[in-house]
């Protein structure tokens, strides 16, 4: 199946964790677990079970990954996603907790290239519906969440046309975005803020600024 409009790849190599992947794998595969496999999410579209095949596409089909970003081979990676989707759904979550296969490039860098997609598609899961709430986590994850907010920040609010400042609740600020005039203040916790940034609206921040500014910012296309 084809991501829907709603799907922002989650993804922000630059950053890396400090062996949180390992522990959002499991997290992950036990939400997977409690909503079952037919459970909305965030990636419009996408079910649980086709978001968790997703995740093993994107690590163990080499040849069907560039599809995922590369629109002449979308087709290719939807049919191959489709097939994997159509097996066994507790097969899928132990594949997710369990991690790379031993040929998957992302073996060697699962910390690196996984922290801000494992984090992300979780919440995709535990906000698909419309009772969430946000989670509470450690601070050193936090701490890894408000780095990689500010390297996705820089991409997810490009082309807007107004400067953009998100404000972490209890200190922190990373300032982007191109324009003249006030900047549009995003406020909240380190996830809200990283979510936001990768175009998820079912979070918790508020704004602050000119109103046409933040008019702009809420209905552009933010992501990758």
């Amino acid at each position: 199946m084809r991501p829907g409009r709603g799907y922002r790849p989650a993804r922000a190599g630059s950053v890396v964790g400090m062996g949180f992947v390992r522990e959002e794998r499991a997290a992950l595969a036990a939400t997977l677990g409690e909503v079952g496999p037919d459970a909305p999410t965030l990636c419009a579209g996408w079910t649980a079970r086709d978001l968790a095949a997703h995740l093993v596409l994107r690590e163990g089909r080499p040849d069907a990954m560039p599809g995922i970003l590369l629109p002449p081979l979308r087709g290719y990676t939807a049919r191959v996603q489709d097939r994997i989707a159509a097996g066994d759904f507790d097969a899928l979550r132990d594949k997710i907790r369990t991690g790379p296969p031993w040929y998957s490039p992302f073996r060697l860098v699962d910390e690196q290239a996984n922290l801000t997609e494992y984090v992300v598609h979780h919440e995709d899961v535990r906000r698909g519906g419309a009772d969430w709430s946000p989670r509470e986590i450690s601070d050193s994850l936090a701490k890894a969440l408000w780095k990689a907010a500010g390297a996705v920040a820089k991409i997810g609010y490009r082309g807007i046309g107004v400067p953009v400042r998100l404000e972490r609740t209890g200190g922190g600020i990373h300032t982007v975005g191109r324009g003249d005039g006030e900047p549009v203040v995003i406020r909240g916790e380190p996830m809200e803020l990283l979510l936001h940034a990768f175009g998820r609206d079912a979070v918790s921040v508020t704004f602050d600024g000119p109103a046409d500014a933040i008019a702009a910012v809420e209905s552009a296309k933010r992501g990758f």
